[in-house]
């Protein structure tokens, strides 16, 4: 109404219900988004041990100061890769789910926090895993004595295994954004049955 006054301060459209204003939404998304890397190079970290423990080493012998893996030995070889593939995989696909289900208003910097978090975190899993991992048996095998056996080094084979956590993590970044997102969406909509 033209002659109406207005008493109380003007509401805006992000304060808080108790009238405080509410953060910059530019803020929180900086913060969120620094949360999810740190929370993804934790779970790194935690992965790369996991990997570690998880693997069964090939075990092998020396023979003139060389090493060279027994018939178990390249059974196994292909188990650093494979574990790192499975434990990467599965770390992305449950971290990124949570994070994205906690900070659920913040799709955007989730979503950047995650990918760049993830090839981060694919890095340093990898990282952690070798830093607990038995030495390399060809240093070892320099000063052994023949017949000395000793376990193989953990390793990974090739470019495409350390993908694995980023995939992981885009899947489950797809999991919450369209899957459940869509029936949270769909379960608040009125039926038109009441």
């Amino acid at each position: 109404m033209p002659g109406q006054r207005v008493t109380g301060p003007l509401e805006h459209p992000l304060d808080h219900p108790d009238g405080r204003p509410a953060g910059r939404p530019a803020g929180r998304s900086v913060r969120h988004a620094a949360i999810v890397l740190a929370a993804m190079a934790l779970a790194a970290v935690v992965a790369g041990l996991v990997w570690e423990w998880w693997w069964t080493p090939p075990t092998g012998y020396v023979v003139d100061h060389q090493w060279y893996a027994d018939g178990a030995g390249l059974r196994e070889d292909f188990s650093g890769t494979g574990t790192y593939v499975a434990v990467a995989s599965l770390t992305g696909l449950l971290v990124a789910v949570t994070l994205a289900v906690v900070f659920d208003r913040s799709e955007l910097a989730v979503l950047g926090g995650v990918v760049v978090g993830s090839v981060l975190a694919a890095w340093l899993m990898h990282r952690v895993g070798l830093a607990v991992a038995p030495p390399d048996p060809a240093v070892a095998a320099a000063t052994a004595e023949d017949g000395t056996t000793l376990p193989g080094a953990l390793e990974v084979v090739g470019f495409s295994p350390f993908l694995a956590f980023p995939v992981g993590s885009s899947v489950g970044l797809l999991v919450v954004f369209f899957g459940l997102a869509r029936r949270e969406r769909s379960a608040d909509r009125p039926t038109g049955h009441e």
